[in-house]
């Protein structure tokens, strides 16, 4: 056994991994992160990222520059052109992220599982019962990224964003560990909402941050998502986007919740524990 995969599987050992990344002050560690990740002094920067890689199975093959300023520029790279082929098929919703697949099927009511046996509301995730009613029985999907995936996150269909409502929360680690231990873990980390119309559809895509991963930027608000945005706060917007087409990025990796009305359907080839990228189909429109 090497070094590497020693110190991995002493990691992965549940009690220590939840012990690591949630008992200790969550937010002030992700407040750090956030400052350090972008120090761009080159022995900081290049020792961090070596640290990363030694962790991880982290790739820049497909990054557009292969130089960056600094570990929070690598974390949040763009991808050459053409890496991410986009599905055309207009009966096809995407993947909007790189991830991998968790839980989802139908919403039963109004309550969607987190992981086999821990159910939450709609009403506590969004925020909003008059919302959540709106889902009911409708379908989900929950992708998770991890820490060296890429992070922005695109369209999964033409669509028009018209409102995003932002809720700033805790920072409790979404890993499969701790969406065994933390009931509602989703309900409880900050999170935002993006209202999304598309083909006479209303659709919901909601980032949840997580420790050491809590600031959320979309390209079409002035301004970053983050654990400084105390509460509910709403954001009125309109903007429109084309399938595949960059929406914004995680700081760092994370999840990815998505909510449809009834009569969409999980693509035949999506399959919980399975990888997907953007641009692969997901979901099938009514």
């Amino acid at each position: 056994m090497t070094l590497r995969s020693g110190l991995l599987q002493l990691l992965q050992q549940e009690d220590l991994n939840f012990l690591l990344t949630n008992r200790i002050p969550r937010r002030l560690a992700t407040r750090f992160m956030g400052w350090f990740s972008h120090i761009e002094q080159p022995l900081v920067r290049d020792v961090s990222i070596a640290v990363w890689r030694f962790f991880s199975s982290l790739d820049l093959s497909e990054a557009k520059k292969s130089h960056f300023r600094s570990m929070h520029d690598c974390f949040i790279r763009e991808l050459r052109a053409g890496a991410r082929p986009i599905d055309g098929d207009p009966n096809i919703l995407v993947s909007p992220c790189d991830a991998i697949v968790g839980a989802s099927g139908a919403v039963a009511g109004a309550r969607a599982y987190q992981i086999k046996g821990f159910p939450y509301s709609l009403a506590d995730l969004f925020y909003d019962q008059a919302l959540a009613d709106a889902f009911a029985d409708g379908r989900y999907v929950t992708l998770r990224l991890t820490s060296s995936m890429y992070h922005r996150f695109h369209a999964p269909h033409d669509c028009r964003v018209d409102q995003v409502t932002y809720i700033s929360g805790d920072t409790w680690n979404v890993n499969p560990i701790a969406l065994r231990r933390v009931e509602k873990l989703f309900c409880k980390n900050e999170r935002a909402l993006l209202r999304t119309k598309l083909a006479g559809h209303t659709i919901m895509l909601v980032p949840v941050a997580a420790v050491l991963v809590a600031s959320i930027r979309l390209h079409f608000l002035d301004v970053v998502l983050s654990l400084k945005h105390r509460g509910h706060n709403i954001f009125a917007c309109d903007a429109p986007f084309r399938k595949g087409e960059e929406m914004g990025w995680f700081q760092h990796g994370s999840t990815m919740l998505i909510f449809t009305p009834d009569g969409f359907s999980l693509h035949e080839e999506v399959r919980e524990g399975t990888a997907i990228r953007v641009g692969e189909p997901l979901l099938r429109l009514p």
